[in-house]
């Protein structure tokens, strides 16, 4: 169980590049990478696009203000030149800057925590990957639902056979907060969301699936898509080429079959994402909207319902708890033990620590690297009518 302790030698001296007073995702960020208080120190920032204000803010979060940089090529070159420079940069900016701002940042030797999707493109991913790499760097991905502890009792228990052989895996994240166009037009933070030139091939395959994509690949890392078919609609017609409702059907190497539903218009929604994996003898299932529990079914037997922090559980999942049983945990523990993930392979990385860098398991550049090719895939298969397409 997690209690604060610190589990690297001090805190990592961090700056944030976006994420200001109008993020979307600024604070989850923030809140996930000081609840410790022994893993991050934030020292410098470029909040916002508007640099007097991203400066205000930073200065109120309690940065220096000649450490609140006008844009992050400028924190990037003036924290250089500093002995307590900064050590990890965390950009949470929009999708089309990703690529730019993350080579920059290898290229300074600093270790990079980005928001998904990562890139554009695999080319671009392999790229990263080569150079964070060889500047021995760390690249984590923000798939900030991927915290929740009882996601790795799933992974614990799929391993041991404890629902025998996979059959099925059933993947949805929807929403209806898009269920009609009035964001679009005044919300800055959507705005961008359906601009191709900012958001990248897709809206909601991007957006959000790739977070249960990749809970997917959290649970079930050895289960490897062989071919996928990808139906998707933009319902808001100003929205195209980009889709506001996806359903990807997927086939695996092992005979198994999956299916992903993501939505921006399932009206009434209100944020729901989930996970059930059908076994030959049991099934188990998770939703962020009870994070605490999970289904384990048995054919034949009496439902039941795993709570977190039990010591019934697998180590991998009492690891990440924080709060026990008697307390409901949620998405900003989820958060708090990605980065705390992200600090240990910083701190891994930094001291040649290859044992501890093999075992631990945290949204990596693979990760990203596989939501993009996720994306490729879908985008391919919808653009050719629908088809199905060798998953490459």
């Amino acid at each position: 169980m997690l209690n604060g302790e610190k589990q690297i030698s001090r805190p990592l001296r961090w700056a944030m590049i976006g994420g200001g007073r109008l993020s979307q995702v600024g604070y989850k960020h923030r809140s996930g990478a000081l609840r410790d208080n022994t893993a991050y120190q934030m020292v410098a920032s470029a909040f916002d696009i508007d640099a007097a204000r991203g400066r205000e803010f930073g200065i109120n979060l309690g940065i220096a203000g000649e450490r609140c940089y006008d844009s992050y090529q400028q924190l990037l070159a003036e924290e250089a030149k500093r002995d307590d420079g900064i050590e990890v940069v965390t950009i949470a900016t929009p999708n089309g800057t990703h690529y730019e701002i993350t080579k920059a940042a290898l290229e300074a030797g600093i270790h990079v925590i980005c928001e998904k999707p990562l890139f554009f493109t695999r080319a671009e991913a392999e790229e990263i990957k080569a150079l964070a790499e060889a500047r021995r760097l760390v690249v984590g991905v923000t798939y900030g639902f991927s915290g929740h502890p009882l996601l790795m009792q799933m992974r614990a228990m799929i391993a041991k056979g404890e629902i025998g052989e996979v059959r099925m895996v059933e993947l949805q994240y929807t929403h209806g907060f898009n269920a009609s166009d009035s964001a679009d037009k005044f919300s800055d933070a959507q705005k961008w969301r359906v601009d191709p030139k900012i958001a990248g091939p897709s809206f909601v395959l991007g957006d959000i699936s790739t977070h249960t994509f990749y809970i997917s690949q959290l649970v079930l890392p050895e289960l490897k898509i062989k071919s996928l078919l990808c139906d998707r609609q933009s319902f808001i017609p100003s929205r195209a080429p980009l889709e506001d409702n996806a359903m990807v059907l997927m086939h695996y190497e092992t005979g198994a079959v999956g299916r992903m539903w993501a939505s921006a218009i399932n009206a009434g929604s209100m944020d729901s994402q989930s996970i059930r994996v059908i076994g030959s003898r049991a099934s188990l299932e998770w939703s962020d909207a009870n994070p605490g529990e999970l289904k384990y079914e048995v054919q034949g037997q009496p439902n039941q319902t795993l709570h977190h922090g039990m010591p019934y559980l697998d180590e991998s999942a009492l690891a990440d708890e924080r709060l026990g049983a008697l307390h409901t945990e949620g998405l900003a523990e989820s958060w708090a033990n990605i980065y705390l993930k992200f600090a240990i392979a910083i701190s891994a990385t930094q001291r040649g620590d290859t044992q501890t860098l093999e075992t631990l398991i945290y949204p990596d550049i693979n990760a990203g690297l596989e939501g993009v090719r996720w994306i490729e895939n879908c985008v391919r298969s919808a653009d050719r009518g629908s088809l199905w397409v060798n998953y490459q």
